[in-house]
């Protein structure tokens, strides 16, 4: 099973989280106050464009964490594997 090992990449997601999980509160806040539907589905799509860029961010740190474990590489190469996984991340981030 694949956990994120890395401290600084769960930190991250975990922030994300937290931000996202306060967004939720706010929309529960604005049902209970009787807001506009047109405000609380504002709200509703900032919760999941939050959601699913974490939920991206994650996939990357995994496939990250697992190419490099899988195949060890010199600088060099590491630079170039950086560099495709951005553009991956770029490309996949278009499609949601």
């Amino acid at each position: 099973m694949t956990v994120l090992t890395n401290e600084a990449a769960r930190t991250e997601v975990i922030n994300r989280l937290k931000r996202a999980e306060g967004q939720i509160r706010g929309v529960q806040r604005m049902i209970e106050e009787g807001e506009s539907c047109l405000k609380i589905s504002q709200q509703f799509s900032a919760v999941r464009k939050a959601l699913d860029s974490t939920y991206l961010r994650m996939t990357m740190c995994f496939m990250e964490q697992e190419l490099h474990q899988c195949f060890p590489a010199d600088e060099t190469q590491k630079e170039g594997l950086e560099a495709m996984l951005k553009e991956m991340e770029g490309l996949l981030a278009r499609m949601g």
